[in-house]
C-alpha cells in the first residue's frame, strides 16, 4: 500500500513564492500563500497576502473572512471585526464555522461579533 507524500509547508511556500515572483496578480497562489504563512505561524506575511488578494478582489467575501481572521490574530480586533462586517456584507453566511473558527477566538467575546452571529442565525 502506497502513502500519500507528506506535506512540506517551507517546499509549497518557497515553491509558491517563486510563481508569485512570475506574476504578482496569481490570486489562487495569494490565497495559498495566505494560508500557509498563517499554519506556519507567520502572521504577519499571511496577512500581507490577505491585503493584497482583497484589493485584487475587493468583493470577495472570502477574501475579507480571511483578512478578518488575519487582522484578530495579530490582534487588530477593531480591524477585524470591520473586516469580518464586510465579509457579511459582500455575502459570507458560514456562519457554524464562523463561531468555531479559532483564528477568531479574539472577537467571540466582543458586542459586535455577537451582533454578526446574531444577524446571520436563521429567523425562525
Amino acid at each position: 500500500m502506497s502513502r500519500a507524500p507528506k506535506s512540506d509547508p517551507q517546499f509549497e511556500i518557497a515553491f509558491y513564492e517563486s510563481v508569485l515572483r512570475r506574476d504578482r496578480t496569481y490570486t489562487d497562489v495569494i490565497e495559498l500563500l495566505g494560508g500557509l504563512y498563517t499554519k506556519q505561524g507567520r502572521i504577519a506575511d499571511g496577512l500581507r497576502m490577505d491585503r493584497r488578494l482583497v484589493k485584487l478582489h475587493p468583493a470577495n467575501a472570502t477574501a475579507h473572512y480571511n483578512l478578518a481572521c488575519s487582522l484578530a490574530l495579530s490582534k487588530r480586533n477593531r480591524d477585524a471585526l470591520r473586516s469580518l462586517r464586510r465579509a457579511i456584507d459582500l455575502g459570507y453566511r458560514d456562519l457554524e464555522w464562523m463561531t468555531q473558527d479559532p483564528d477568531l477566538d479574539s472577537l467571540k467575546s466582543h458586542p459586535e461579533f455577537e451582533s454578526l452571529v446574531t444577524e446571520l442565525k436563521p429567523q425562525s
